[in-house]
């Protein structure tokens, strides 16, 4: 069973802010994830970055690489 975070609206805009950052739509980034072996769908990412659906670690784990950010980045603003 794969494990997840708990959806938090900071996180989906720390997701969005990260993305962004990185000139990436989410077409790009989710190509960028499934050549990690992520095999996400734009449309199941869009949730992730609206806090629709909770992110699998993976899935962040894959996201440091390509961003090349520290994963305090992905939780700030989070308590």
């Amino acid at each position: 069973m794969e494990q997840k975070l708990r959806r938090d609206r900071n996180m989906g805009q720390n997701l969005r802010r990260l993305r962004e950052n990185a000139n990436l739509s989410q077409e790009k980034l989710c190509a960028q994830l499934q050549l990690l072996s992520c095999d996400i769908m734009r449309s199941t990412y869009a949730k992730y970055e609206s806090c629709e659906l909770n992110i699998p670690i993976s899935v962040v784990v894959a996201l440091k690489k390509i961003y090349d950010c520290s994963y305090d980045e992905f939780f700030e603003g989070i308590e």
